[in-house]
């Protein structure tokens, strides 16, 4: 628990859900990518797996949460489905303003291209991963299940490296070169 303290973890969070109206969709996986400085991994709550109490034992040790619209979507989307507000809990730093400041628009998708961050899953997107969903919820799809799992844990690794781009020092200018 000291170490915790003494090094806290970053945590690079995404979701994804059946939609996005927080009053009727519902989410599908909780995904975060915990990092000390020095390794991280990736950890994914499915489905029902994702309860109040396993967001927050998922977050342990953790000083700050990263998000891309996570101030608009993730946090909220969580708060309204499990009832955990994660923004009064932990520090949470939104990666979308950050690139706003630096003339980078877009989703994140969008700005990964912008910055020649790479993705596997170029054909993978919002609207493909609540198909997966479905296709592993109707079908008992397991490869569905396997790709909607590899594209989130896509979106929270980029996240590490999409903030490590911004925050290198280098001027907005730069960070298009």
């Amino acid at each position: 628990m000291i170490e915790n303290l003494k090094f806290p973890r970053d945590a690079y969070l995404d979701i994804e859900t059946t939609g996005l109206a927080f009053t009727y969709d519902s989410l599908t996986v909780v995904g975060a990518y915990l990092h000390d400085g020095y390794s991280g991994h990736v950890i994914q709550l499915i489905g029902e797996d994702a309860t109040p109490g396993s967001v927050i034992d998922l977050l342990q040790g953790v000083g700050t949460i990263y998000t891309y619209n996570g101030s608009r979507f993730d946090l909220p989307f969580i708060d309204s489905y499990l009832g955990v507000n994660l923004a009064k809990i932990y520090r949470h730093h939104d990666l979308m303003f950050d690139c706003w400041r630096n003339n980078l628009y877009g989703g994140l998708k969008a700005v990964e291209r912008q910055l020649g961050i790479a993705r596997r899953l170029t054909e993978v997107n919002g609207r493909e991963a609540i198909r997966l969903w479905w296709k592993y919820r109707k079908d008992n799809d397991e490869d569905a299940l396997r790709i909607l799992l590899e594209y989130n844990s896509e979106d929270l690794v980029n996240l590490r490296t999409l903030r490590q781009l911004l925050h290198q020092g280098s001027s907005p200018s730069n960070l298009l070169d």
